[in-house]
């Protein structure tokens, strides 16, 4: 089963310091910037520049990841989703120990992947109209990412 371990809950938002600066308020943090993202080497996303352009910050709690994510004015699906719909969770991410393997069992469409030279990368899903969130399954490159 490719969707038994949530690893990450991400959040689209306009201000990604703002949003920082509210969760740290209340006592959820530290935050650290994700790692940059031109270490995916095999891309197949709507707009190169739209994923480049997308800022993350995620804070790893005892039980689960949480990201915070601020797109560009670039294309991107997380752009779509905060232009049509607003600040939000844009998507579920699941652990899987093989990012090839787990999205050939999804068999499902793909909206975007993303792959680093070692295979470890991510898939998004496009699962949002039956879901009512993207599903993501990841396979993490080292720990606390």
């Amino acid at each position: 089963m490719i969707f038994d371990k949530l690893h990450h809950v991400c959040i689209v938002v306009h201000d990604i310091d703002k949003t920082q600066s509210y969760y740290e308020s209340i006592g959820i943090g530290p935050w650290v910037a994700y790692p940059p993202l031109v270490e995916y080497e095999d891309l197949q996303v709507p707009s190169r520049e739209g994923f480049m352009g997308m800022r993350y910050r995620v804070c790893n709690l005892p039980n689960i990841q949480l990201q915070l994510c601020q797109p560009d004015h670039n294309p991107s699906p997380q752009r779509r989703h905060l232009d049509e719909k607003g600040e939000g969770v844009f998507h579920l991410g699941f652990e899987v120990p093989d990012a090839d393997a787990a999205e050939a069992d999804a068999a499902m469409p793909v909206l975007a992947k993303g792959r680093r030279a070692n295979r470890t990368g991510f898939t998004y899903y496009d699962t949002a109209a039956g879901a009512g969130v993207v599903l993501l399954t990841r396979a993490t490159n080292r720990p606390g990412t």
